[in-house]
């Protein structure tokens, strides 16, 4: 065997461990950025909801299965939650939560509250609600 075949095996022979090296940090790099970004991942402000059902849950327009679907959260998909009403019973819940930052409803069936939930009656004052008009109003 010649002085360049040797060397060159040598250079193969180092350039394969540098391969193997690099590929297996580069795997346990790609297995920790996963988990890097799941903590540094936003939580919402209170109150928030988190979905349940591995299948996910339909947004509505209204607070019913009768109303239109405008959306869909995911399994463990986190939202904020404006504020609740009483409205169409969904397996003996029920209770709807409005989301925060679009007008869609959700049943709380399928979502799990962190913080104090508001009814929508307390939070959506304007000062219509409080008007001569409003207060004498019918039908």
């Amino acid at each position: 065997m010649s002085r360049n075949s040797k060397a060159r095996g040598r250079q193969l022979a180092m350039g394969t461990c540098a391969l193997a090296a690099a590929a297996t940090l580069g795997g346990s790099l790609l297995g920790v950025a996963p988990a890097q970004a799941a903590a540094t991942k936003a939580v919402p402000a209170l109150p928030y909801g988190t979905v349940v059902p591995p299948d996910g849950v339909n947004e509505r327009q209204y607070p019913s299965t009768d109303s239109s679907v405008v959306g869909f959260l995911r399994y463990r998909t986190q939202v904020g939650l404006k504020c609740k009403v009483r409205a169409q019973n969904i397996d003996g819940n029920t209770v709807w939560y409005l989301l925060r930052d679009r007008p869609a409803w959700v049943s709380a069936r399928y979502v799990d509250n962190t913080g104090v939930v508001k009814y929508c009656k307390d939070v959506q004052r304007s000062p219509l609600n409080n008007s001569q008009q409003a207060q004498t109003a019918r039908g």
